[in-house]
């Protein structure tokens, strides 16, 4: 009995939150280890099930850098890296593609329905969501990079996104985006979570890592920084706490924020339903970026 009662104080708590949130939308990007594991990515497809049985408008976007690591080391193609960003070309890209797209992105969407939710992908044809243009860099003297097919989100299909959310589905998005000629364009899955999320107006934008979250000292789980506002995490950034992967991150929710997104999150993928933890509970799990 006592246990059953625990239960339904979970429940009572996640009402607020439920009540809340019905009908709102949260952009979630999938990535890292919460995508490498089964069982974390099946815990956290659990919870995007539960989000839309509930009310709320999940939106996944996803990369899939290490099973495109692993297809390219089998097709004998070593990955080169510019500033930081994966040099993507002709070759590349049919890999890119085809793993973003037909593997991962289709095995996103069967588990879904696997689990009793409803979800599409939204990649061919008409139900294309991302269109882009080539990105180009500067070197520090000024001169252009050549990135290859890399590209960066120009403009999300707002209105198929928000059909498809309409009808209970939730849409599944891979990180490659169709230029104005009709090619592939490779695109960071962090900056495309950050413009759908922006496109949209999400609630909230989520951003699914290896870590639980902001860590004021990085040897240390337990000193994990529960709330942070802009200023914060620039001076994060600037004496070093926030360094490496999580930067790019960090400046994905400061932009989605000053956007008109109105809350965003880093959660550790790898904790089984952090998601329903961090949005549905008084105390959450992550980081929550704020302005």
């Amino acid at each position: 009995m006592d246990d059953a009662i625990r239960k339904a104080d979970v429940l009572i708590e996640a009402l607020s939150y439920i009540r809340t949130f019905r009908e709102r939308r949260t952009v979630i990007k999938l990535g890292g280890s919460a995508m490498e594991d089964p069982a974390a990515l099946r815990a956290t497809l659990q919870d995007v099930v539960f989000m839309a049985t509930v009310g709320m408008k999940p939106v996944l976007v996803h990369g899939g850098g290490k099973p495109i690591d692993r297809a390219m080391q089998a097709a004998g193609i070593a990955p080169r890296k510019v500033l930081g960003r994966r040099y993507t070309d002709d070759a590349t890209l049919a890999i890119v593609v085809r793993v973003l797209c037909e593997e991962i992105n289709a095995g996103i969407v069967q588990q879904i329905r696997e689990l009793g939710g409803r979800a599409v992908g939204l990649h061919t044809g008409a139900m294309q969501a991302l269109f882009g243009e080539k990105l180009r860099l500067q070197e520090k003297d000024g001169s252009i990079v050549d990135l290859g097919r890399v590209g960066k989100v120009a403009r999300v299909d707002r209105a198929l996104i928000e059909d498809v959310c309409a009808g209970g589905v939730v849409p599944v998005i891979p990180c490659v985006a169709l230029d104005a000629d009709g090619a592939w364009l490779n695109v960071n899955a962090d900056t495309a979570a950050s413009a759908v999320a922006t496109e949209l107006k999400a609630e909230k934008l989520v951003f699914l890592s290896d870590t639980p979250g902001i860590l004021s000292d990085r040897a240390n789980p337990q000193s994990l920084i529960p709330c942070l506002d802009a200023s914060m995490c620039r001076k994060l950034i600037e004496n070093g706490t926030i360094d490496s992967g999580m930067i790019p991150k960090v400046e994905a929710c400061l932009e989605s924020l000053q956007s008109g997104v109105h809350k965003t999150h880093l959660i550790d993928g790898r904790l089984r339903h952090s998601l329903l933890l961090e949005i549905y509970t008084d105390s959450g799990v992550g980081t929550e970026i704020i302005l």
